[in-house]
This record gives structure tokens, C-alpha cells and sequence, in this order.
């Protein structure tokens, strides 16, 4: 057990550092008026994420899964962020923004996990 938790905690520090350094550089490419930072490790997290199911299951490897789903994409992506800048949004008086975040995020993270499955399955047929 001390074993898996070391494991997710290490995992969870790499994904964070990966998040923060995501969302420096898309604010310095794109601009901070929307959260494209958040938008991104949530798209890329789901994608990874659909790939790691796949790889992880089909290649008996899932007790890397605490680590690497757990811990570093759990660390990578962040629902508590995403649920922030949509208030964050809202409260500004962009409520059409919000909503196209919100839209956005949920859609294309959730078409990004499939793509990811789909793509690794194709890959390791």
C-alpha cells in the first residue's frame, strides 16, 4: 500500500509540474483572456488516458496504472481547475464564454480518451 501511494505521489508531481508548465506556455502563446492551458492538459490527459487503458490492459500491465493514470494524469489534468475558470469566466460576465468552455472541455477531452483507445487498439491489432 505505502508502495502504490509513493508511487501516485511521484506521479502526481510530475503531472502538476507538466500542467503549470502547459499553462505558462499557452498563456504566453495564446493569451490569458480563456483558459486554453486547461483546455489542453485536459484534451492531451484524455487522450493519454484512453491510450494507457488500452496499452495497460491489453499488455498486462496495470500495475503501472497507479502511477502513470493515477498519479501522473491525474496530476496532469484537473477538474478543480476547470470547474474554477468556468466561474472564474462567469463571474466576469462571460457567461457564453463559460459555456463554451465547459463545452468545449467535456466534448473534446471525452472525443480525445475515445480517439486515444481507438488509435492504440488499431495500433496493437
Amino acid at each position: 500500500m505505502l508502495q502504490t501511494l509513493l508511487a501516485v505521489a511521484a506521479g502526481g508531481a510530475i503531472g502538476a509540474s507538466g500542467r503549470y508548465l502547459v499553462n505558462v506556455g499557452a498563456g504566453r502563446i495564446m493569451g490569458i483572456g480563456f483558459p486554453y492551458g486547461t483546455v489542453a492538459v485536459n484534451v492531451i490527459g484524455s487522450f493519454l488516458m484512453g491510450v494507457l487503458f488500452v496499452v495497460l490492459a491489453r499488455k498486462g500491465g496495470m500495475g503501472y496504472a497507479p502511477f502513470l493514470m493515477t498519479g501522473v494524469l491525474g496530476g496532469f489534468t484537473t477538474f478543480s481547475a476547470f470547474s474554477l475558470d468556468a466561474l472564474t469566466l462567469f463571474e466576469r460576465g462571460q457567461g457564453g464564454t463559460a459555456a463554451i468552455y465547459v463545452v468545449l472541455s467535456v466534448a473534446l477531452s471525452l472525443l480525445a480518451l475515445v480517439i486515444g483507445a481507438f488509435l492504440t487498439r488499431m495500433v496493437m491489432a
